[in-house]
């Protein structure tokens, strides 16, 4: 069906308005470099000094890769979402966009389609540096968001959207949505995972992991392995997520924590850096018929004890928890999906009639780092902010 006259119009004009004031901003000399669909990116990446901005027109820009050498860029999808559809392109062999080493920020940008021979093509390939991506989206590719093995590395994904995992192909590589390697923090709020493929919805390395309201719910027909793992452990603070399973899952553990112990890690911190995993007010569900092990901790492959807390989780389906004998009075409660709104239509508050309402502890703060949910994840992507209860449930709504 061809669209009505009034929208086709409106979207020429929202693009054309986008485009002016972007070669407007050139013009005045405030550093601002405009691509729209059919331009090169790599040549706006030559051209831009460190603190410009390039503008990336809404619409779809095929086979446009490029790397970020710059100390400071801030990379924007402007009069909508910019669509960076590979069509077999990559840089460097390693992505299609490639993150050298600066202060950069990618927003609303939509990376679809990455290939490369080694078979772990990514949306970005995140090197050195601190990286903030925003509003973005990453579907059908070897890895969606990629991190290089540098220690001083940060990390943050906020509001972002991850899915479509490929099959694997001649490589044997798996397809993680999200994988950082050994850097210094990784910080991810406010973003929803589905569809995996054998690799994880999220796997990081990272020393020092905070990761808060989130989606990472396979959904129908994912075939993901974890959901969430810390191979090397470290500092994990996960707190206020929805962490879900699907029926066909390659690996009935949905949190893993320090499965690879230091394996393979020489040369870098995993040896002699502290362990902590702090569970805090997540949803877990489980939709399979062999029960899985909600959260598991392989302490004994680590070289220093974890610190844990297990607090304030609501646990769904057919599983048990990797927990000790402390934390079955901290507010953690294993139930049926009846306790929720509806989990088949994505509510995973808890049904107002719960009696499991009311019945969470004070979640405390642990190491310095506060442990409350000020938030809740709030599709299809993003986060409100929540009140602080009188009486805290378990899970992670409080409404």
């Amino acid at each position: 069906m061809r669209p009505p006259r009034r929208a086709v119009l409106g979207g020429a004009l929202a693009g054309w308005l986008a485009s002016w004031q972007s070669l407007a901003a050139s013009a005045a000399g405030s550093g601002i470099h405009t691509v729209a669909p059919g331009q090169s990116l790599a040549d706006a990446l030559r051209k831009a000094a460190d603190g410009d901005e390039i503008h990336l027109l809404a619409g779809e820009h095929r086979a446009q890769v490029g790397v970020i050498n710059q100390k400071r860029l801030t990379l924007r999808g402007v009069g909508g979402r910019a669509v960076l559809r590979a069509d077999g392109a990559h840089a460097e062999g390693k992505a299609t966009l490639v993150v050298r080493d600066g202060d950069v920020r990618i927003d609303n940008i939509e990376f679809r389609g990455a290939r490369v021979p080694d078979g772990n093509g990514a949306g970005i390939r995140f090197e050195r540096g601190r990286l903030h991506v925003n509003r973005c989206a990453f579907f059908d590719n070897q890895m969606g968001l990629l991190t290089a093995n540098f220690s001083g590395a940060e990390l943050i994904v906020s509001d972002c959207e991850f899915g479509q995992a490929p099959e694997r192909d001649a490589t044997g590589a798996l397809p993680h949505l999200l994988y950082a390697g050994r850097i210094a923090r990784l910080t991810l709020t406010g973003s929803a995972f589905s569809g995996g493929n054998d690799g994880h919805l999220v796997k990081s390395r990272a020393r020092e992991n905070h990761v808060r309201y989130n989606q990472l719910v396979d959904g129908v027909g994912g075939r993901a392995s974890y959901e969430l793992e810390f191979p090397n452990g470290g500092i994990a603070h996960v707190v206020g997520n929805v962490i879900g399973q699907s029926e066909a899952t390659r690996n009935t553990t949905m949190l893993a924590f320090g499965a690879e112990g230091v394996d393979g890690a020489e040369g870098s911190d995993v040896e002699s850096r502290g362990h902590a995993l702090h569970v805090v007010n997540n949803t877990f569900i489980s939709q399979g018929l062999r029960p899985a092990i909600f959260v598991r901790v392989h302490d004994g492959k680590l070289a220093r004890p974890v610190e844990q807390r297990l607090a304030n989780n609501l646990f769904i389906g057919l599983g048990v928890p990797d927990a000790r004998w402390s934390d079955l009075v901290r507010g953690n409660f294993i139930a049926s999906p009846s306790v929720l709104r509806d989990a088949d239509q994505g509510l995973y508050a808890l049904h107002p009639m719960s009696a499991l309402r009311g019945r969470g502890v004070a979640p405390g703060s642990a190491r310095g780092v506060d442990l409350q949910p000020r938030a809740a994840f709030t599709p299809p992507v993003g986060t409100r902010e929540i009140t602080t209860p009188d009486r805290w449930s378990p899970g992670a709504f409080q409404d």
